[in-house]
């Protein structure tokens, strides 16, 4: 690696970990920035790098949600006493601190290996399927996650959940929360990083270029697709875990499941950063991040035709994303040399 990379990447570390100090006033938002990475980087795993445009990616966080919520009850009190208190307002449930602490340790890493396994169960009746079939049949396994869930009472039914507060100072609780977040980002960065330049990453890119070829070749293609599938929800189901904590209170359709919120905006992010790119989720997930916190405060009511309008200009002029576009324009700045044709002499080719 050279020196400019490094100088570059403890740049980005450096912002990274000061950001909640040199921000105070958003860290909320800040940590909700690294969630938007987070699961645009795990979308394009297996849209972006393996070709397999998924919608049903939000399953994984919503099922994280409850998975670690599910632990850290389950560790202290009955889970059904507590939700069935919880729904009638009456008896009120304590949590020391070690026992909050132990929970959402034990609850995120449970979500996380709950919703890697799933995944793969899952996978082997959804791979079956291919482009819009695929998508349109993952969707269907959110849609009908969320249902499900709304309708389960012994995990409070349509009302949710509602977890333990953060035990201690309120800024100091969201300064914890942006750590968590940031630093799962970070491991999932480094993580892909290394996959992307192994033989994994060259097979799952075969896969996207050309499946049946692939498996000429003689390469399994399912078993890449279900690993591959197997780890983004996996980090999925981990900042869905998170998320529980940091919201305190949540619901299945509108919080946990919500497919047509964070649902499509991980997929839009990835779309305006750069599908099958490593940087490009995480520049799209910045630039939509900023643009959605813009019209949600100044475009009030009219903050879905402008997101739909940026969807619209996607789509049509930045095909290739953002990466894409800088691509063409500085191939230089990704190491791409692009040799310049020397004009024709007069008569020399006459």
């Amino acid at each position: 690696m050279s020196a400019k990379k490094v100088i570059f990447y403890i740049a980005i570390l450096a912002i990274s970990l000061t950001a909640p100090f040199l921000l105070p006033d958003f860290r909320t938002q800040l940590a909700t920035l690294w969630l938007m990475i987070i699961v645009a980087l795990t979308w394009d795993m297996t849209g972006g790098q393996m070709g397999y445009n998924s919608l049903g990616n939000i399953f994984f966080y919503g099922t994280g949600m409850y998975v670690a919520a599910v632990i850290a009850i389950a560790l202290v009190y009955d889970v059904s006493d507590y939700t069935d208190a919880a729904a009638a307002g009456g008896e009120i449930f304590k949590f020391t601190d070690t026992q909050y602490f132990t929970g959402m340790l034990l609850g995120i890493i449970g979500a996380g290996l709950f919703c890697a396994v799933t995944a793969v169960i899952i996978g082997y009746l959804t791979f079956g399927l291919r482009g819009p079939y695929f998508a349109i049949g993952t969707l269907g396994v959110a849609i009908a996650g969320g249902e499900l869930v709304s309708n389960w009472e012994w995990v409070g039914g349509g009302q949710g959940i509602t977890l333990p507060v953060y035990p201690g100072d309120f800024n100091v609780g969201k300064l914890y929360f942006y750590y968590l977040f940031a630093g799962t980002g970070i491991v999932l960065f480094i993580f892909l990083k290394w996959l992307y330049s192994t033989r994994f990453g060259e097979a799952i890119n075969a896969i996207r270029d050309d499946e049946e070829k692939a498996e000429a070749m003689g390469l399994h293609t399912l078993r890449y697709k279900l690993t591959t599938w197997g780890m983004a929800a996996f980090f999925v189901g981990m900042v869905g875990g998170i998320s529980a904590f940091q919201l305190i209170h949540f619901e299945p359709l509108e919080t946990a499941y919500q497919t047509i919120n964070l649902g499509i905006f991980m997929v839009v992010c990835v779309l305006l950063g750069g599908k099958g790119t490593l940087w490009g989720p995480v520049i799209g997930a910045i630039l939509f991040h900023v643009i959605k916190e813009v019209t949600w405060n100044y475009f009030l009511g009219w903050q879905w035709v402008a997101l739909g309008a940026l969807i619209v200009v996607i789509v049509v002029f930045f095909q290739d994303g953002v990466m894409g576009w800088l691509m063409h324009r500085k191939p230089e700045w990704f190491g791409i040399r692009v040799e310049e044709k020397e004009p024709a002499v007069a008569g020399v080719n006459q």
